[in-house]
Order: C-alpha cells, then sequence, then structure tokens
C-alpha cells in the first residue's frame, strides 16, 4: 500500500503540528498507511507541548515526488504548502482557512469550517464517525485549539471551540487553563532566536492581484521585549523582501496578556495596511493595533481587501 503524507503548512505552528498528527490517526482508521510530516522546524510552543506529552515531532521533509499521496492540513494555498504539490495527488483537505487557488486533478475528500482550529474540525470528525477520542490524541487537539484560539480569548474563537475544549479536557486528564497559559508562555521566549528566525517562525505568504505578501506573527507576554530587537527585526524583513520579490511584509507581535497587536510594516505596498486599518505607519515602520490577535480574522481578509 502506497504512504499518504499528512502535513500543514511551512513555518507550522502548533495546530498545523498537532492536526498533521491528529489527522495520521484519522487516516490509519480508516486503512490508509499514513505519516504525519512537517514543513519546518518547530517552535517553542510546539517543543514545549510534544515534550510535555512526551511525543516525537513528525519527520521534516521539504518537498514531495510526483505523484505522491497527500492530505493536507491546516492549509490549501499553494504558496503555503510543501514544494511539489502541483504534482502530488491531493486526496484529502482539513482546513479552517479561506480556499484560495485551489484545485485538483482527482476528486478528493475536503473538509473546511470556519472555526478558530483545524484540530476543532478533526474533533468534529472522530464525533461523527464514532472513532475513539484517546487521551493522547485528546492532549495534542485541546493544544491546538488552546494555540489558535489563545486559550478562547481569540475572535476567532466559536462556539464549537469551546465545546471541543471542554470535552477534550475531561478526556485529557489536563487542566486546560493551567497548562494553556504554560504553554502560551512557552512560545513566547524568543531570546535564542535570530531576527531572521523570529520573522519565519510563523510566516504566511498571500498572493492578491499579483502582489505577493506575507504577513508573519509571534506571541508575547510583552511586546517591548520584541521591539528592543526592532532594527535587525526589520533588516531580515528587507532582506526576505528582496529575496522574494515581496510588495508587502508585515510582522505581527501580539501580546497574549493585554490582547494587542502592534507591527512593523515593510515593502512598496505598505499603505495597504493604512488604508486597512485606518492608521498612520510612524516613522519607526511600526503601526498599534488595538485589540487585534488574530492573523485570520482581523489582518488577513482587511489586507487582502485593499491590496
Amino acid at each position: 500500500m502506497e504512504k499518504v503524507l499528512i502535513f500543514g503548512h511551512k513555518s507550522p505552528d502548533t495546530d498545523s503540528i498537532c492536526s498533521s498528527m491528529v489527522a495520521e490517526k484519522l487516516a490509519k482508521h480508516y486503512g490508509l498507511d499514513a505519516e504525519a510530516v512537517r514543513l519546518g522546524d518547530l517552535n517553542n510552543e510546539t517543543e514545549y507541548i510534544l515534550n510535555h506529552l512526551r511525543l516525537e515531532a513528525p519527520r521534516k521533509i521539504s518537498e514531495v515526488e510526483e505523484g505522491q499521496k497527500v492530505i493536507l492540513v491546516d492549509h490549501n494555498e499553494k504558496d503555503q504548502s510543501v514544494e511539489g504539490r502541483d504534482s502530488a495527488e491531493v486526496i484529502g483537505v482539513i482546513d479552517h482557512h479561506r480556499i484560495s487557488a485551489f484545485e485538483t486533478v482527482s476528486p478528493l475528500y475536503y473538509i473546511a469550517k470556519p472555526y478558530g482550529c483545524t484540530s476543532t474540525v478533526l474533533y468534529e470528525i472522530f464525533k461523527r464517525e464514532n472513532i475513539e477520542i484517546d487521551k493522547v490524541t485528546a492532549q495534542l487537539m485541546l493544544s491546538a485549539i488552546v494555540s489558535d484560539t489563545l486559550l478562547l480569548k481569540s475572535p476567532t474563537c466559536t462556539e464549537k471551540d469551546v465545546e471541543a475544549f471542554n470535552e477534550l479536557e475531561k478526556i485529557s486528564g489536563l487542566n486546560a487553563k493551567a497548562y494553556g497559559l504554560e504553554m502560551l508562555k512557552a512560545g513566547t521566549d524568543l531570546s535564542m532566536y535570530s531576527a531572521d528566525e523570529i520573522i519565519n517562525l510563523d510566516a504566511k505568504e498571500f498572493t492578491q492581484n499579483g502582489k505577493k505578501a506575507v504577513i508573519a506573527q509571534v506571541n508575547t507576554a510583552d511586546i517591548n521585549d520584541v521591539f528592543t530587537r526592532k532594527d535587525e527585526i526589520a533588516f531580515a524583513m528587507e532582506k526576505s523582501i528582496s529575496e522574494r520579490d515581496l510588495d508587502l511584509y508585515m510582522f505581527l507581535v501580539t501580546d497574549i496578556i493585554n490582547t494587542n497587536s502592534k507591527a512593523v510594516v515593510l515593502g512598496n505596498e505598505r499603505s495597504a495596511v493604512e488604508k486597512a486599518f485606518g492608521k498612520t505607519i510612524d516613522e519607526n515602520d511600526s503601526v498599534f493595533l488595538e485589540g487585534v490577535v488574530s492573523r485570520k480574522k482581523q489582518v488577513l481578509p482587511q489586507i487582502l481587501e485593499v491590496l
């Protein structure tokens, strides 16, 4: 039987990794020879989770061969996916993002719902199909929901996410609030990363009307801690703009305690950010966005509308 590779987006976040691992269990339940893999290095938050749960990280890949069967989780856009995806056979997608420029040669299973987390979509599949959710699977899904919804505080969080969170907490044996705070805090320590690594920890590329944009995001307990390194971060962003021929690079620093964000914005289309939010980028190439924590719901749609 041919192996099926399951993976999330480049610069994988916690949902991308955990959902891949959960989707592997789902695929094996249906008799597939499946393997969860990853397209990039783990961030601190995800490392904390896997260490806490005593689980090995999926192996890292950079490309797939022609005809390779794959299942995509937590993404569908080509710019965010593996090299060689166009020649691979996509047999399934489980996602919670917009669908953009996506097409396949063959029919496939495609499940996408406007929830706060891909793992919430997976939770519904397990429940609908009466598949038992074991303790480890519950811990992985719960971790992903905590991460993507900022412990249910993000505006992307839905009633379905809350419902899944509550049920998974019971199965997991974890105190979700205490555990969630610790894992979120673990993800805010950026001291060991270079500026180039920081801007690529969770960076997603988008194309709109022929214009290429990257919106990157990191979480912190204190925005000023990250902005003490603003000059080297801006230098790394300029380098990426030149190398990737980007029109816009927005680096979002999100305060998980006070639920605000501050962004460094560079590129010849940076006026799109000013138009989108009705704010002026200051002389330090920065803009403060009060109450903004979600790239998917509060940043990306607004930017794409004006690009």
